[in-house]
């Protein structure tokens, strides 16, 4: 028998994390992606605190924050130049925002606000890269469906369709 304060403890500990290495995946672009956010506050005021941090590192273009099921807890911060988003992937990272810890990275393409400031948007490319990726997406749901169907019955099923 082992007593309760012999035991050893299962809790986690609870002081704060030190701030990981700002190394990146992605080469440093205007863009930065932040990761690991609250997922309780709603989209405009997430869109206010992000601003109210970022700003000290430089002058922020747009910042691009979304609350579907795929892109929840994630936001893009789109700065003028690149030193002022490196400086803020540097200090930034780690930092407790709504009480969890931001995950931050660049961004693996240019965000469309950066490519309108420098010329190289071309909305045509985006509509069919749009178009490209929903047929993808279908195809996918028609091949789900269809494996369904071709997939053999259970052995109840099969004795309740004999009788």
């Amino acid at each position: 028998f082992i007593s309760p304060s012999s035991a050893p403890s299962r809790r986690r500990c609870t002081a704060p994390m030190a701030a990981p290495a700002a190394t990146s995946a992605n080469a440093p672009k205007e863009t930065v992606y932040v990761n690991n956010l609250s997922e309780k506050v709603n989209q405009e005021e997430m869109k206010k605190s992000l601003y109210a941090v970022f700003a000290p590192f430089g002058p922020i273009i747009d910042i691009v924050h979304f609350k579907s099921n795929k892109m929840r807890g994630q936001a893009f911060v789109v700065f003028r130049d690149v030193p002022a988003a490196s400086s803020a992937v540097r200090q930034m990272q780690g930092f407790p925002f709504y009480d969890k810890p931001m995950k931050l990275d660049y961004a693996k393409a240019k965000s469309d606000a950066t490519a309108k400031l420098d010329g190289s948007y071309l909305a045509k490319v985006r509509e069919e890269r749009t178009a490209k990726r929903r047929a993808e997406r279908e195809e996918r749901k028609a091949g789900a469906k269809k494996e369904k169907a071709a997939a053999p019955k259970a052995p109840r099923e099969e004795a309740a369709d004999a009788e």
